[in-house]
């Protein structure tokens, strides 16, 4: 199951080789909630693992964004000792433009092929 969440980047961190096979990387997206005119601001850690560390490469702190992204527990046991942890794993980022009247996703243009290719690439059809 997965979730989103929309907010503003406030913090990014450099990608973590934790093992010969695994990498990391974290960031933090703020973002805020009125409940009964008051303001709750929140910060969320998220991380993204593997080949996708490479997603924050193109976002800055301070730009809006929309995170998708699945929960994930593990239960680690150490010297008679449990622990649980929850991760955050970040799987898409989209751009969001922020405005006092709500966020946009900035979205790329529809494509839309040449008219005059259109002809050709039907003319290739095997029937």
């Amino acid at each position: 199951m997965g979730f989103d969440l929309t907010g503003k980047i406030v913090a990014k961190f450099d990608t973590i080789q934790r093992s010969a096979t695994f990498k990391t990387r974290e960031f933090v997206v703020e973002t805020n909630e009125d409940i009964n005119g008051r303001t709750i601001t929140n910060y969320v850690k998220f991380q993204t693992v593997q080949d996708r560390t490479s997603i924050m490469d193109r976002f800055n702190v301070g730009d809006g964004v929309k995170v998708h992204f699945n929960i994930k527990g593990s239960k680690w046991e150490k010297n008679g000792q449990i622990n649980y942890i929850t991760n955050l794993d970040a799987w898409r980022i989209e751009q969001m433009s922020m405005s006092n009247s709500g966020s946009q996703i900035d979205t790329p243009p529809a494509f839309s092929p040449d008219p005059d290719s259109q002809h050709s690439i039907a003319d290739d059809l095997p029937f």
